[in-house]
């Protein structure tokens, strides 16, 4: 008896990447531009493509390309998320075979030049790479589109208002305890959006994030804020996020340890005054080992109490 085994794909998708596009906007003499880089990807009813090498049912990469230039043309980039949800939904709707379409996309951070009057300029803008804003759109035949939004590669420090005590102690241990030390990271935060409602500005929405994740960092600018851990601060971020925007119905955060160790001048002996103050302290930036702390919270089922 010969027994003949069987294969099945069980998932499949194909796309285009790096899609580069600015679009110009003009409303009288003020213009408004969005920069983006869009990746689209598809997922068909069949794997005649992959099994049979029959390309019929194939929406080449291309013309994923060419559409993105086609429906900003058409519609305009009011925001990522909003792109992201017209592109989706013109491929479920444009071709009946098309079960899945997943849009990504990342914004350049574009802001208007001020001028000396303090005037933002009607037509001249300037690169503020503080971070990128990312979001992301997959919409399944017959389902609610699932909208998330995000950012990366904002990188936050203070010099102190940042402690680190009382964790585990064991033959394993080295590193002491610290009542302050410099705090740095790089955030980066991911949120899905339960409910897409006339109330939710995606352009709002990501701004109040952005300011939350500074606003729990940083705190008042005369007095700061303290931070018993990272772990907290984070907890403390994403509980913000949660009640100052009502649609985000989850958000993940990732704050890896970006470390700066004292430089040790104890080998300077010969040289006075090091052991002092002297113009202040000298650190030495370290990037790896890093430590990697990650969490998501979510909303509970609420309960009412009479």
């Amino acid at each position: 008896m010969v027994v003949s085994e069987s294969f099945k794909i069980v998932e499949s998708a194909y796309g285009k990447a790096g899609v580069k596009i600015l679009h110009v906007s003009q409303n009288g003499s003020v213009h408004t531009i969005r920069e983006l880089e869009v990746e689209t990807s598809l997922t068909l009813n069949n794997h005649k493509d992959y099994e049979r090498g029959d390309n019929s049912d194939i929406i080449a990469t291309d013309t994923q390309k060419n559409t993105v230039y086609i429906l900003a043309k058409q519609y305009g980039i009011s925001s990522p998320e909003e792109f992201g949800l017209i592109l989706a939904n013109h491929f479920i709707s444009k071709y009946p075979w098309v079960v899945k379409a997943k849009v990504t996309l990342s914004a350049h951070p574009w802001q208007r030049v001020t001028d000396t009057a303090g005037r933002p300029h009607n037509h001249a803008f300037v690169s503020t790479p503080l971070s990128v804003r990312v979001a992301s759109v997959l919409l399944i035949r017959g389902q609610m589109p699932v909208v998330s939004a995000g950012i990366r590669n904002l990188r936050v420090l203070k010099t102190t208002q940042s402690a680190f005590v009382n964790f585990v102690s064991d033959e394993y241990r080295s590193l002491p305890d610290f009542k302050d030390r410099l705090f740095s990271t790089i955030v980066t935060a991911d949120w899905t959006y339960g409910k897409i409602n006339q109330e939710l500005d995606f352009d709002s929405a990501f701004s109040t994030a952005h300011a939350s994740v500074l606003e729990v960092f940083a705190g008042p600018a005369d007095k700061g804020i303290f931070s018993p851990s990272v772990q907290n601060s984070q907890f403390l971020t994403q509980k913000m996020i949660l009640e100052k925007i009502p649609q985000v119905e989850q958000i993940s955060i990732s704050m890896p340890n970006v470390h700066y160790f004292g430089f040790d001048l104890s080998k300077f002996s010969r040289i006075p005054g090091l052991e002092g103050k002297c113009s202040g302290d000298v650190y030495l930036p370290v990037d790896k080992p890093s430590g990697q702390i990650t969490s998501t919270l979510a909303r509970g089922m609420i309960t009412s109490k009479l």
